[in-house]
């Protein structure tokens, strides 16, 4: 088939993005149809008169969000999206004005800690945060360090909104936003909010901490195995869960990107009873290193059944400890009714900088640099890891800050991080995310996190798991 793609040669977005944006609407509004055949990328690349990378570049998206499947040696078919939601654009209201990533362990001696919990602080802005905390305290302004408002400063929360709303298209008012300090505080505050007796359905594996937060509040928690695809909607409807946590822009841990037509089958299992509820994890949605972030969940719901938190924990610092949660404005009512007289347990003064740090473009550049780091550590684990394909199966690359390797060989998780600490490297086994592991667990299966190491160290220490591993 032929595909007529209007496209601005000299526009603002760029032409990958203009692709991408033209077929995602036709696809849904119907005009392409399940199963229908798209133009190869070289051929699309031929009408368009564009370079092929730019028609791939748009593919790899669609595919990524699961608007259309790549069958080998056959092509590009529109995907199964039944019964998807039009999400409607909404311009958020403007006012005037971690996952908690616990500190990684130094190397001792010559080891290298491949830890997937790790950031990489070595070009953490430190003197735009000096200035920054410098200015918040130069006036003397006696307002900090009175009690501020329980959800957060009013300033700051407008200006996770408009991040929110523009980059992963959450649409919410600056009312329905809570400030936390930390995901833990806002899990447990949701606990409250929710009631205890509802029983949460996780993935299986997910994130321990959540599970955590989740069993200690007295939550019924349900262990709900997953597919290719994320969370599977038939073993989730088995469960008897109310609730169910996901983390549809990239699983922690196993890296999977939930396609438009699974969020959409999550959706429709939340609007099928009243009282039933989609929490969102959306922890790392920014380090993608192909393509663009995939859209959050939230902006999808127009029935009030998502929950969505993030964090600055990966983005900034774990010491930051600032998170934020998205209610609905049925939940945000609870929210007032049965919480609203917690205060806020982030300092307002932390905030000032958080919120000047946002508004003044600190936090988008910081982004743009960080993104090109991990970009070429991830690439750079890659590459070292290339002599290891015939031996392991590699999953979970392009998004995020680790890396899994299934070992094609059959040997256990426990033989080679022993293996590799006989070479004075650490990597982490899966099983170790699992609630039940005996459930679904994947022998053989190991996580290599890039993000606190430099370059030379991911090469070095690649090196050393090839010559352990072969």
């Amino acid at each position: 088939m032929e595909l007529l793609v209007p496209i601005e040669t000299h526009g603002k977005k760029p032409i990958y993005e203009q692709i991408y944006t033209y077929i995602r609407k036709e696809i849904r509004r119907g005009n392409l149809r399940e199963g229908e055949r798209l133009p190869s990328t070289r051929s699309l690349a031929e009408n368009l008169k564009v370079s092929r990378c730019t028609t791939q570049m748009a593919y790899e998206q669609l595919v990524a969000e699961g608007y259309i499947e790549a069958r080998p040696c056959r092509g590009n078919y529109v995907a199964h999206i039944g019964g998807l939601v039009r999400m409607e654009q909404r311009t958020p209201v403007l006012m005037q004005m971690d996952r908690e990533i616990p500190d990684t362990k130094k190397n001792v001696g010559d080891w290298i800690d491949f830890s997937p919990r790790g950031i990489d602080l070595d070009h953490f802005p430190y003197n735009t945060w000096r200035k920054l905390s410098k200015n918040a305290l130069a006036d003397d302004n006696k307002e900090y360090f009175h009690s501020g408002t329980p959800q957060g400063e009013p300033g700051l929360r407008t200006a996770i909104l408009t991040y929110l709303h523009a980059a992963r298209g959450v649409n919410a008012t600056e009312e329905q936003i809570i400030i936390g300090a930390g995901s833990e505080y806002l899990l447990m505050l949701l606990s409250l909010i929710l009631g205890q007796e509802k029983g949460i359905a996780m993935e299986n594996p997910t994130y321990k901490q959540a599970y955590r937060v989740f069993y200690s509040q007295g939550h019924p928690v349900y262990p709900v195995g997953m597919d290719a695809f994320g969370m599977n909607p038939e073993k989730l409807s088995q469960s008897g869960a109310n609730v169910a946590y996901i983390m549809p822009a990239h699983q922690y841990p196993t890296g999977v990107i939930m396609p438009v037509g699974r969020r959409q089958e999550l959706l429709n299992w939340a609007g099928e009873e009243p009282e039933r509820y989609l929490i969102e994890d959306d922890y790392d949605s920014e380090f993608r290193y192909k393509g663009k972030p995939i859209p959050a969940l939230q902006g999808m719901d127009r029935e009030g059944t998502v929950i969505y938190i993030g964090t600055f924990s990966k983005s900034i610092a774990p010491a930051i400890r600032v998170s934020y949660m998205v209610l609905s404005e049925k939940l945000l009512e609870v929210y007032r009714e049965k919480a609203g007289f917690y205060a806020s347990t982030v300092s307002r003064i932390d905030q000032h900088i958080l919120y000047q740090f946002l508004s003044q473009g600190y936090f988008e550049r910081h982004l743009n640099r960080m993104r090109g780091i991990y970009r070429s550590k991830h690439d750079t684990l890659l590459a070292a890891l290339r002599p290891l394909e015939q031996d392991f199966e590699i999953h979970g690359e392009n998004a995020g800050l680790h890396i899994l390797l299934t070992d094609r060989r059959g040997r256990t998780e426990e033989e080679l991080m022993e293996l590799a600490k006989n070479s004075q490297v650490l990597v982490y086994g899966m099983s170790s995310y699992y609630i039940d592991p005996l459930k679904g667990h994947r022998p053989g299966v190991v996580l290599i996190g890039f993000a606190n190491r430099k370059e030379e160290e991911i090469i070095r220490g690649v090196q050393r798991l090839t010559k352990s591993w072969r």
